[in-house]
């Protein structure tokens, strides 16, 4: 009997690293997250058909269906508990989350940042390492909390910023980064072990680390 836990994963987008945990899990029947709903606020989200064709439940909750921010996060949670979730993966997911939403998922929800947390927080990561003199990019699972981009780090991974970097080459070179990161930190965090994480091929000019004291808690 598998003892994997039951897994929602927020998008809104393309759905890149939403890949990323499907391929990780196709790959290991061991994998710690039952990825078994994806939920989008947005209805043309790409993501959603990745989901559909790797077989996983998808649900459209559209935020401006609702009055307040308030209302939309409990929209998310009941779905989230009739679904009988227990682990939450933000996955490109462009919604503030309220403070009690995130309060009841505490130690029970990740979000994957494109820099070095605690570095070049909220929106327009990218463009601001590019306007500052930073050497390194990178990007960083974390458990969510009340703070925004401020919760535990579970994992980075560093990479070069070069001098003759755009958005688009920044960018890209970080988003290889997170497929290797995401699902390398779900299995961290839900069951404190990074052996497996050590074993993954990094590209050289790249450095991954984890904090195993950050964990899923019931």
């Amino acid at each position: 009997m598998s003892t994997a836990i039951a897994t929602a994963v927020l998008i809104s987008g393309s759905g890149t690293n939403l890949q990323a945990l499907i391929d990780a899990r196709n790959a290991d029947p061991a994998f710690p997250a039952d990825l078994q709903l994806v939920i989008s606020n947005r209805a043309d989200a790409a993501g959603l058909a990745r989901a559909e064709r790797a077989g996983i439940r998808t649900l459209v909750i559209p935020h401006r269906d609702y009055a307040s921010r308030e209302e939309f996060d409990a929209a998310i949670d009941e779905a989230l508990e009739e679904a009988g979730i227990e682990f939450v993966c933000l996955a490109g997911f462009m919604r503030i989350l309220t403070q009690t939403f995130m309060a009841k998922w505490r130690e029970r929800m990740l979000n994957i940042h494109p820099s070095l947390l605690p570095a070049f927080t909220g929106n327009r990561a990218h463009e601001q390492v590019l306007a500052s003199t930073a050497t390194l990019s990178g990007c960083t699972v974390h458990a969510v909390t009340e703070e925004l981009d401020g919760g535990p780090i579970v994992g980075q991974v560093a990479v070069p910023r070069h001098s003759a970097d755009t958005l688009d080459s920044l960018s890209a070179r970080v988003r290889q980064a997170e497929h290797l990161l995401y699902p390398a930190a779900v299995r961290v965090f839900l069951t404190g072990d990074q052996t497996g994480a050590d074993a993954l091929t990094v590209p050289s000019d790249m450095l991954m680390s984890f904090n195993t004291r950050t964990r899923y808690r019931r």
